[in-house]
């Protein structure tokens, strides 16, 4: 049987996770996902017939609570504490270059 994931894929996917991996990192990687997929494949001998594709192990619901309104803690009060504030408002720096177009 073939090597389940290869030292190349496990650098390839730290890379596009932009994770700097040391050279026993990526050994132990390598040794961890290879034993992982190797179970996945094992389960994969499993007869699943009858079982009905789901997305939760168990029931799941959204649970909100009533919108209420209540008084806002206003202007004056949200920017007080902030690093830099102008007449009211947020100063933030510029995000956006000469041109400012999209």
């Amino acid at each position: 049987m073939a090597e389940p994931i290869s030292r190349a894929e496990v650098e390839a996917t730290a890379r596009l996770a932009r994770i700097l991996l040391s050279e026993e990192e990526i050994a132990g990687f390598t040794s961890q996902l290879g034993s992982i997929l190797a179970y996945m494949e094992t389960l994969n001998e499993l007869d699943t017939t009858d079982v009905e594709p789901l997305a939760h192990v168990l029931p799941l619901k959204n649970v909100l609570r009533p919108d209420e309104v209540r008084p806002s803690i206003g202007a004056d009060l949200a920017v007080r504490e902030a690093p830099d504030a102008t007449n009211g408002f947020f100063r933030v720096p510029k995000v956006l270059g000469e041109g400012g177009g999209a």
